[in-house]
């Protein structure tokens, strides 16, 4: 909907009435991720939910919408060929109708998407809640109900852990929020970009940790100087491969407090100039790997250009949590385990030993 959002908020701003389409989820072969939306008022239309597969047949549901419907397309219908979805996918979209009256906190969402400030819309589009209700969730608030107070307190849980992921698709739960049902599906859109991962270091270890960084829902890059390590061949999961002396590449970019940094050398000739800029940066997460020796050895060195003592208590070395790791993978898992207790605040034991909430306030 990002694309859209500049256009359907003339709209909404001028008092004007419209239909909004999106995506919720999709199957097989769908031409548009979920996400995908597009608004019609009279013969005005923004946007796009199939790439041009289904636009005529959404165009005249959003332009006649009344209250909001769930409407699946797919190659299963009757009336698929009728309406252009030929790829083998199916789609299931959201048509409701916007208005100021009816979507009063889309002021809101648009300064915060304006601003880079993160905010997810949480909505119900099946079971036996109200179609259409809707949540309006930020890092430290919320506005809006699905109906239920428990549901509202499950759904905002679960949807600060997708928005710090950058996540966006369906959630299920029982009416009241049990987790353990799913007769009732909650979409979540979040506006914000994924956190980004910055492995450096093209080794093994780092192809395992660019994996789980994948899986966990950031951006990877993966960086090292030496062009026949640094591949895509070695690194399909990373979202791209640069081949670059590490401390160059990262001074080069923009870090913020969402990012991660893994340093996975443990060379000095790279590691050092590397960390010397990566510990100045706001990044959320500075790793590095090595033995213990290796740690003291680094931090000396980085004590010799000049770091500061509250600069090197940044430093995650060696990197991970304590689990036992010995191959990659499970080093990998080691390290994703550290940058989940960060992000939470965990207290990285048995949850068997521990009382209260399971996932704490946020």
């Amino acid at each position: 909907m990002r694309d859209v959002l500049p256009e359907i908020m003339r709209w909404w701003e001028s008092g004007l009435r419209f239909g909004l389409a999106t995506v919720v989820r999709t199957f097989s072969s769908a031409p548009r991720p979920p996400g995908a939306a597009m608004a019609v008022r009279g013969d005005e239309v923004v946007g796009s939910v199939s790439g041009g597969c289904v636009e005529g047949a959404v165009f005249e549901l959003a332009s006649e919408i009344e209250t909001p419907v769930l409407q699946r397309y797919g190659v299963s219908d009757d009336d698929a060929f009728s309406v252009g979805l030929t790829c083998g996918g199916t789609i299931d979209i959201l048509v409701e109708p916007i208005s100021i009256e009816s979507y009063p906190e889309m002021g809101e969402i648009f300064a915060s998407v304006r601003a880079h400030e993160p905010v997810a819309v949480a909505t119900v589009v099946a079971g036996p809640g109200v179609i259409g209700a809707r949540r309006v969730i930020w890092p430290g608030r919320a506005s809006g109900s699905l109906g239920v107070e428990r549901l509202d307190e499950a759904v905002d849980d679960d949807v600060r852990g997708m928005l710090a992921q950058g996540l966006t698709g369906i959630r299920h739960y029982g009416r009241h929020g049990e987790r353990r049902l799913d007769d009732l599906s909650v979409f979540v859109q979040s506006f914000a970009p994924p956190p980004r991962m910055l492995v450096f270091g093209a080794i093994d270890f780092a192809a395992a940790v660019a994996r789980m960084g994948k899986f966990l829902g950031y951006h990877v890059t993966v960086c090292d100087a030496r062009p026949v390590f640094a591949t895509a061949k070695r690194f399909p999961e990373a979202d791209e491969v640069v081949v670059r002396w590490p401390h160059d590449y990262l001074a080069s970019i923009q870090v913020d407090e969402r990012t991660v940094i893994c340093v996975l050398t443990h060379d000095p000739k790279f590691d050092v100039p590397l960390l010397e800029v990566a510990l100045r940066t706001p990044a959320g997460y500075v790793g590095a790997m090595g033995s213990r020796r290796t740690h003291e050895d680094r931090l000396a060195r980085l004590r010799e250009v000049g770091l500061s003592e509250r600069e090197l208590s940044r430093l995650r070395s060696p990197i991970g949590l304590d689990l036992g790791s010995r191959t990659p993978e499970e080093t990998a898992v080691s390290v994703m385990a550290e940058l989940i207790q960060l992000r939470w605040g965990g207290s990285g034991r048995p949850l068997s030993e521990t009382g209260g909430r399971i996932h704490g306030e946020v």
